[in-house]
């Protein structure tokens, strides 16, 4: 028998099968566009989640000696924040309104006032109100496209919808209503006062769960769609940034989660209820009743080496095609020619604006420092280091609330031994994978799934699946280069703050 976990990610999804000792049996992915419409815009059609997870879960159950009756359970994980807007029948009335979309700002401001200020609404949700999450969504979508919120009767995230049209039932787990920002974390409850302060309409919010609850079972017409059995189990799982976490076993103080990929986080575990004082962090409910999981979440990181190879290193494309090669391992060859610090030359990687430490959506990438002895190589460096400053500057916040005694790392960014070795550089910290971390939210979800079963009795009886892969330790004389770079790397953003706020978005094409 085996756990199914499924995860909607920003680029693609993604279904892995799991057995009981924890080995990743199967694996399958299948990609998909990103729109961006308007200059800090996000969306895509929820049609294409549901395709791509459909085929990844026709592709897993292929796999020989694989019946869909040995399928015990599945669970799911999902970028977050995303709104997805249905109408009485269940019928996506738009295109979802992704995570990294900026479009919100006013109206997270509208939050905030109707809450009594910034400090009144992390009393009532342990949050700010950051323009990714889906509360400023509702808002706009009611300001901007009334006829498209008239005709709303429920709104799901991403993976809430795919859980949907596999069980065809409408539910929300409490780890992705947390980063609606309209949620009571410490209850575990929709914050209603809140939000009838907003004026929205109660009807449209779905009832929540743990990530461990039963979420209904596989329809006729999804087994059909999918090869799998008609009644199979599903459990409501959780937001990839949580589950990904627990995931790699970040369930207690002390350790800290690093996640490169399309953004970037770092995250830390909490047993128990835990004060945002003056909202630095997201603090979201965890997998498991009273536990809870905190983030700081970085808007572009491992999207910015993406933008660099697709913008400034089409020589390391064209080499890719020629060779069958990867282009990311040539640029990764490429930055080991610079020396940690890459020479000076500092990236602030603020492709889409900016989350932590800086809630900033008018934020702009850098490149700083270049001379004309500056080298290709440097420059890859930089963009590599300036992902792991941004998640440093995380690392630090964290470090006023728990001693941090070391980092595991995820997401794609793992699979590099130059970012591995960055990032204890960097951090200080000695830093770690752990089995099945390139799985990333999907393989979290089975675990959750395991839990949801009675296979596991608790999250740590799940975790204890894991096994530490690959170590690295910070090199001392690496660590004193990168600090001279991130003391300038740190200076950027309040130096240019005012800059940014200037520039604003070209939302409408106007001069500015």
């Amino acid at each position: 028998m085996y756990l199914m976990g499924i995860d909607i990610g920003t680029s693609g999804a993604k279904c892995v099968l799991v057995d009981r000792a924890g080995r990743v049996l199967a694996r399958a992915t299948r990609g998909y566009p990103l729109e961006t419409p308007r200059p800090g815009w996000a969306e895509q059609d929820p049609a294409w989640w549901v395709d791509a997870a459909f085929a990844s879960i026709r592709q897993v159950m292929d796999t020989p000696g694989v019946g869909p009756e040995q399928i015990a359970g599945i669970a799911f994980s999902g970028q977050m924040h995303g709104l997805v807007p249905l109408d009485g029948q269940g019928r996506v009335i738009r295109k979802a309104i992704l995570w990294c979309d900026q479009r919100t700002q006013a109206q997270c401001d509208e939050i905030e006032a109707a809450a009594g200020g910034r400090d009144a609404l992390i009393a009532r949700t342990n949050n700010v109100m950051l323009t990714g999450y889906t509360g400023g969504k509702l808002l706009w979508l009611r300001e901007e496209e009334p006829d498209h919120f008239g005709a709303m009767t429920a709104f799901l995230c991403p993976k809430d919808y795919l859980r949907f049209c596999l069980t065809g039932r409408i539910a929300m787990d409490v780890s992705e209503a947390s980063g609606t920002g309209l949620f009571d974390t410490r209850g575990r409850v929709w914050r209603w006062d809140l939000i009838d302060a907003l004026a929205l309409p109660r009807g449209i919010f779905p009832p929540t769960g743990e990530s461990v609850d039963p979420a209904g079972t596989v329809t006729g017409e999804a087994a059909r769609a999918t090869g799998l059995l008609p009644g199979t189990p599903c459990f409501l799982g959780g937001g990839d940034a949580v589950v990904q976490s627990f995931g790699s076993g970040l369930i207690r103080e002390g350790t800290v989660g690093a996640v490169i990929g399309t953004a970037g986080n770092v995250s830390m575990g909490f047993e128990k209820y835990t004060l945002n004082p003056e909202g630095k962090l997201q603090m979201f409910c965890g997998v498991t009743p009273g536990s809870y999981m905190s983030f700081g979440a970085t808007q572009t990181a491992g999207g910015a080496l993406r933008w660099f190879r697709d913008q400034l290193c089409r020589d390391a494309l064209l080499e890719a095609e020629r060779t069958g090669k990867n282009a990311f391992d040539l640029m990764t060859d490429l930055a080991r020619q610079s020396p940690p610090g890459a020479r000076g030359i500092v990236f602030a990687p603020y492709l889409s604006g900016e989350r932590c430490p800086y809630p900033d959506p008018n934020a702009r990438g850098v490149l700083y420092g270049m001379s004309l002895n500056t080298t290709q190589a440097d420059l890859v460096r930089a963009v590599m280091e300036g992902i792991v400053f941004s998640l440093r500057q995380i690392v630090d916040i964290y470090r006023a609330f728990a001693p941090v005694r070391g980092a595991v790392a995820s997401g794609g960014g793992a699979a590099s031994d130059l970012f591995l070795q960055m990032q204890a550089d960097i951090f200080g910290l000695p830093v770690r994978t752990v089995s099945a971390a390139a799985e990333g939210g999907a393989y979290g979800a089975a675990l959750i799934a395991g839990l949801g079963l009675g296979w596991f009795q608790s999250a740590e009886e799940a975790v204890a699946v894991l096994r530490t892969e690959r170590e690295f330790a910070p090199v001392p004389a690496h660590t004193a280069a990168c600090e001279k770079t991130y003391a300038l790397y740190k200076r950027l953003y309040p130096a240019l703050k005012d800059v940014y706020a200037l520039g604003g978005r070209e939302d409408d094409g106007e001069e500015k």
